[in-house]
């Protein structure tokens, strides 16, 4: 049975977060809200807790997850960021965006899209996920919390228990969760290119 805590999205208590930060330290896997969707997560250097992941999901080896940092400073520090990808992101970081970068040589091989040699990366808008990821003093791996038998993302903290209750290791109910994923962009060449339509405004993007 995993712990489930009810954290405010918008004044999380410390003593909470430090829960969930010490279950993510002793290789726990959680459940946590973002500014688009609920997401599965463990961190960075946890490379069983990203198996526990693929095995709930179903997904392959080649999936793509997502590196959640806390602010620009830290997302340089995984990905490689250019002076115009820099303008991009300070624009629209924090918020529900992941951007497609030059993965950095820390970055394990294993969660790059080998072929380009690239990473995804956000810096989400929600205090939860900022926070979590600051306290930790390392990026958490994330997916969105899509069951395998479901086209559609678990949104409500109660149903979210029912089916994950002893599958995952903590369960953040941080209110009614988002249905639409990020948007996508592109950020591997010298004009951003929209790889998935989301949440997120693309209007900057568009030439």
């Amino acid at each position: 049975m995993s712990a489930y805590l009810e954290i405010d999205p918008n004044y999380p208590k410390s003593r909470l977060l430090e829960k969930v930060v010490r279950v993510l330290q002793d290789g726990g896997i959680i459940i946590y809200p973002t500014d688009s969707m609920y997401a599965l997560g463990c961190k960075l250097s946890n490379k069983s807790g990203l198996n526990r992941i693929r095995r709930i999901r179903k997904l392959s080896e080649k999936h793509q997850f997502t590196i959640i940092c806390h602010d620009l400073s830290s997302l340089s520090k995984y990905a490689i960021v250019s002076n115009s990808a820099y303008r991009i992101l300070k624009t629209h970081t924090p918020g529900p965006y992941t951007f497609i970068l030059k993965a950095k040589p820390r970055v394990p091989r294993h969660l790059m899209y080998l072929r380009k040699r690239s990473i995804g990366v956000r810096v989400p808008l929600t205090c939860i996920g900022s926070l979590l990821v600051r306290e930790l003093g390392e990026p958490i791996l994330s997916t969105s919390l899509i069951l395998p038998s479901s086209e559609t993302p678990l949104i409500h903290p109660h149903d979210i228990r029912f089916q994950l209750d002893k599958s995952v290791d903590l369960i953040i109910a941080g209110g009614e969760g988002g249905s639409q994923p990020t948007t996508v962009v592109d950020l591997l060449g010298d004009i951003p290119k929209i790889e998935r339509e989301g949440i997120g405004e693309i209007t900057d993007f568009e030439f």
